[in-house]
Order: structure tokens, then C-alpha cells, then sequence
């Protein structure tokens, strides 16, 4: 049986990345959440580089840290509600699937301690650039922001992250250069 499982790449691939998404779940969900330690680090990060190029546009910035048993840190410019950048919309479960994945597919583990850290650096980045793209939204069209919080920016950053997975799949992986070789026999 392990041996049909080891064969099988994509079921090995699979039973991989559902072992390091219940792994990610139980240290996620019974510790670093509850501890909140992580979350709230990588908000008030978001919220910082957010009011920075808030400022640098020539805004004046709002941010705020909520109660810490909210999680919940305040951005925006002023004279608008601003947003709140809570547990769910900071980016972490985004690392976690873009980490889950690289770390399941295959490939030389020296490419895999680059690729990792720039890719969650890049994702930071993206969902920076998100939030101010949505205090902007907040200024100028705010009937839209439930709209574009919901879906365009989802579907960007997702679409973002799944990218980034195939750039690993087809330029870093083995299976890319396994598959490239038994073409040309």
C-alpha cells in the first residue's frame, strides 16, 4: 500500500498537502491563533506599510490598534471610516496554503528556502497594496467596497498565490525538468 501511494505522485502529492493543512490547522487553530501573537504582528505590519504609502500619496492616514481581544487594526484616510484588517483578511491562511504547497510539490529543498520567503515577502506585498487599494475604494466610491473586498481583490490575490504556484511547478520543480527531458526522447 505505501508503496502504490509513493508511486503515485498525485496521491502522494495530495496525502502531503492534506498532512501539512491539518498540521497548519491544529498549530494555527489550538495555539498561534489563541496566543494571537502572529496575527496581530502581521496586521499592525499591513496596517504600518499601508499608512506609509497612504502618506506617500499625499493622504493623511488613520491606524489605529483595536482591543487586542478583537484582533483588529484600523487603517484608512482621513475622513473616511477607514477599514479593518482583522485575523481573516491579513494574509496568513494565504501563506499557509502557498507554503503547504511548495513544500508538498516536489523540487530541490535549496530552491525551496528561496522561493518560500520571497513568495510570502511578494504575497505581503500584494495584500499591502490591496488594502490601500481599499481605503482608496473607501474614499472615492465606498458603496463599492463590499464588492471589491469580497471579490476583486480575492480573486487577484488568489489568482496571485496560484501563479506563484505555477511558476514553482514549471521552472523549479523536478517534475518539471523530469517531464522536460522525456520529451525529447
Amino acid at each position: 500500500m505505501l508503496k502504490y501511494i509513493t508511486e503515485n505522485k498525485i496521491l502522494f502529492f495530495l496525502l502531503k498537502a492534506f498532512g501539512l493543512y491539518l498540521f497548519w490547522y491544529i498549530l494555527y487553530d489550538l495555539w498561534l491563533h489563541p496566543k494571537s501573537s502572529l496575527d496581530n504582528l502581521i496586521s499592525t505590519n499591513l496596517a504600518y506599510w499601508s499608512s506609509l504609502i497612504i502618506k506617500s500619496l499625499g493622504f493623511i492616514a488613520i491606524d489605529s490598534v483595536a482591543a487586542s481581544s478583537e484582533n483588529i487594526t484600523v487603517i484608512g484616510i482621513d475622513g473616511t471610516h477607514g477599514l479593518w484588517v482583522g485575523d481573516p483578511c491579513n494574509g496568513i491562511t494565504l501563506f499557509a496554503l502557498f507554503v503547504g504547497f511548495i513544500i508538498a510539490y516536489p523540487g530541490k529543498i535549496k530552491n525551496k528556502l528561496w522561493f518560500i520567503p520571497l513568495g510570502l515577502l511578494s504575497i505581503h506585498i500584494i495584500n499591502i497594496l490591496r488594502i490601500v487599494s481599499l481605503c482608496l475604494i473607501v474614499l472615492y466610491k465606498p458603496e463599492s467596497l463590499a464588492f471589491n473586498h469580497t471579490y476583486t481583490f480575492t480573486i487577484l490575490v488568489y489568482a496571485y498565490v496560484f501563479w506563484l504556484w505555477l511558476i514553482w511547478s514549471n521552472k523549479y520543480s523536478n517534475q518539471s525538468k523530469i517531464a522536460s527531458s522525456e520529451s525529447k526522447l
